[in-house]
């Protein structure tokens, strides 16, 4: 077992809120085998305090004994509740305040390592953030939404590279083992990381530094 897998990692878990994605059978399963895993290996649950497939996700962490994050878009439960009629359940909810855009942000710099399951426009976006700043991506293929099209998103489309911190895997406990991994061999960066913010030399010597022309 990995040094990764010995201490609580917090895991974000995001994909599809909304949307014809949420009745996919699939992607339900999978992002239930998803969340029993990072509950089974003693991982801290986080997502975005919202329905849909992360909370399928969430409700199987829960009851494989995962403390469970949400990390709400609104300033209050009623709000929450109420106007972004989004679920309760967790164990501790933050209320932001924020909206959607800026607590995407939060929950991407609140976790270790990020998982997509399924997802449209605001996965893609949540995707984007986590790219740019150097997080561990693990991409549970086959599950939907943008799930097979991120390959294509970064190379063909913005000429970019797949980072060894990012992992495929249409399992979910495989690609838990993967994440596990790349968390353990590519630590999160700092901004003195050009993941971060560009510089002309490297200080780090990580993976970017062989191919400065993709970074971000």
């Amino acid at each position: 077992m990995s040094a990764a897998s010995k201490r609580r990692l917090k895991i974000g878990v995001m994909g599809s809120a909304s949307g014809p994605q949420t009745l996919d059978p699939v992607a339900r399963e999978k992002a239930r085998l998803l969340g029993e895993q990072i509950g089974k290996r003693g991982h801290i649950f986080l997502n975005g305090a919202c329905p849909g497939i992360p909370h399928e996700a969430m409700l199987a962490a829960k009851e494989a004994g995962a403390w469970t994050i949400g990390i709400s878009p609104a300033f209050s439960e009623k709000e929450h509740v109420e106007e972004y009629e989004s679920p309760l359940g967790h164990d501790i909810i933050l209320f932001t305040g924020q909206g959607f855009m800026e607590r995407d942000i939060l929950n991407i710099r609140s976790s270790d390592g990020i998982v997509i399951v399924s997802g449209g426009v605001g996965t893609l976006n949540e995707l984007t953030v986590a790219y740019d700043e150097g997080r561990a991506i693990g991409v549970v293929t086959n599950s939907g939404g943008i799930s097979n099209a991120i390959p294509h998103v970064i190379v063909e489309l913005c000429r970019r590279t797949i980072p060894p911190n990012m992992v495929f895997d249409d399992d979910p406990v495989r690609l838990m083992d993967k994440l596990e991994e790349v968390i353990e061999k590519y630590p999160m960066p700092i901004h003195e990381d050009g993941r971060v913010i560009d510089r002309k030399f490297c200080r780090r010597g990580d993976w970017w530094c062989s191919d400065q022309g993709s970074r971000g």
